[in-house]
């Protein structure tokens, strides 16, 4: 069975160490908050000017004051701090982000990303992924294995506007956990019952298989 939106999130949140800096980005991204274990000590950090990000409030002790890049209500915890979007980005592209966590359109079998517009669509602009993907030691992409036509979102080149050029390490999808290597998307974990043949069918790019492939713990 596909995981769905929390069960990415879920997963990803075991990719968070103890001590680590982290960059949430808008969309599956955010909900990672919620489930990083309790006994690591662990920053969150939104490019519109928050450090110590705490996990959604529950409905009725939202502050519309407090909110991440998403501009969504979120908690802060205790030594939490605020501050403008020059700060920010000074983190950010001085390299103190740890982990940046995000989602994207397309994935290239080495590690292009795209996640910031579709030709002859509207957009704001780039915002702040550029400057993260730039920056970030370690890429973890939250996604959907498809698009809506069913369509694979891991490519041998993404054909949509770049964001940044080989710099994913790891992508997190409804099906799989996938590893970007030098010769191709490395299939590490399945979705609890997702066949391998079911993960080959949904990749366009390459995708590595070496020896049995564990169900991913959710």
């Amino acid at each position: 069975m596909a995981l769905d939106k929390t069960g990415i999130a879920k997963r990803i949140a075991k990719e968070v160490k103890d001590g680590y800096y982290v960059n949430l980005g808008i969309g599956i991204p955010t909900l990672v908050a919620n489930y990083v274990r309790e006994d690591i000590q662990v920053e969150f950090q939104s490019e519109n000017g928050v450090l110590g990000m705490g996990p959604f409030p529950f409905e009725g002790e939202e502050d519309a004051d407090i909110i991440n890049a998403g501009k969504q209500t979120i908690t802060t915890l205790p030594g939490a701090s605020f501050f403008d979007s020059a700060m920010s980005f000074s983190m950010i592209r001085g390299k103190h982000v740890d982990l940046t966590i995000l989602g994207a359109m397309e994935v290239a079998e080495n590690g292009d990303i795209a996640n910031w517009k579709i030709p002859g669509k509207m957009v704001k602009g780039m915002g702040g992924a550029m400057d993260l993907v730039a920056s970030a030691e370690n890429i973890i992409v939250a996604m959907m294995h498809t698009n809506k036509a069913g369509e694979s979102k891991l490519l041998k080149r993404c054909s949509l506007p770049l964001t940044g050029v080989g710099c994913v390490k790891k992508v997190v999808t409804n099906l799989a956990v996938l590893e970007v290597t030098d010769d191709g998307f490395k299939l590490l974990e399945r979705a609890p019952g997702i066949s391998v043949e079911e993960i080959m069918a949904a990749t366009a790019g390459k995708l590595v298989i070496e020896g049995e492939i564990p169900e991913m713990l959710v």
